[in-house]
């Protein structure tokens, strides 16, 4: 007998936020399919919480709605407060790739910065096919480990202690180098 999956409480908030955007702009799965270049049936599941979004797709839908991941995450939580504790800070995992992204400072509508901290496990590879939001400037600031940055198919080693800064255009790759997890800050700040 199959037990019904009851999904994370952020994975069902996330769908539902999801789903609210495409009916904002009325469209149907099919024209999110097209505008995404992700199957209907991926889209359907992730707006019913039957999946857990990859970074990936969170990025291509990001890109469509013309928001930062961040952001996106930010309108399934609660207003964010002026002062967030690490305990309070969100927390979402891709388990596919083995990221771990905490909203050190979330967005806010009147600020256009927000931290990032970004875990990649060891030998993890995220690739993003376009940016979130066209012109996004970031700021990579590696903690721990060592992090292969690709930008405009040139790739940046960086090991702890360096920090690189970009505008993003066009797709990003996020490559753990070495044995160990890299563990780094993103600032990311809106055009």
């Amino acid at each position: 007998m199959k037990q019904d999956v009851v999904p994370e409480p952020m994975d069902a908030r996330l769908g539902r936020r999801l789903a609210e955007l495409r009916a904002e702009r009325g469209w149907s799965l099919g024209d999110l399919a097209e505008r995404s270049g992700i199957s209907r049936s991926t889209l359907s599941r992730a707006e019913r919480a039957e999946i857990s979004p990859t970074a990936a797709l969170l990025n291509r839908l990001c890109h469509v709605y013309g928001r930062t991941m961040s952001r996106l995450l930010s309108e399934v939580e609660e207003e964010p407060a002026p002062l967030l504790r690490a305990a309070e800070q969100p927390v979402w995992e891709d388990r596919a790739s083995g990221f771990v992204r905490r909203s050190v400072s979330p967005p806010h509508p009147g600020l256009r910065g927000e931290l990032v901290e970004g875990r990649l496990a060891a030998g993890a590879d995220i690739a993003y096919d376009r940016p979130p939001v066209s012109g996004l400037e970031q700021h990579i600031w590696v903690l721990e480990g060592g992090l292969a940055v690709t930008a405009e198919d040139v790739e940046h080693r960086l090991d702890a202690g360096d920090c690189l800064r970009l505008r993003v255009a066009g797709p990003t790759r996020f490559r753990c180098v070495g044995g160990t997890r890299a563990r780094y800050v993103l600032a990311v700040v809106l055009p």
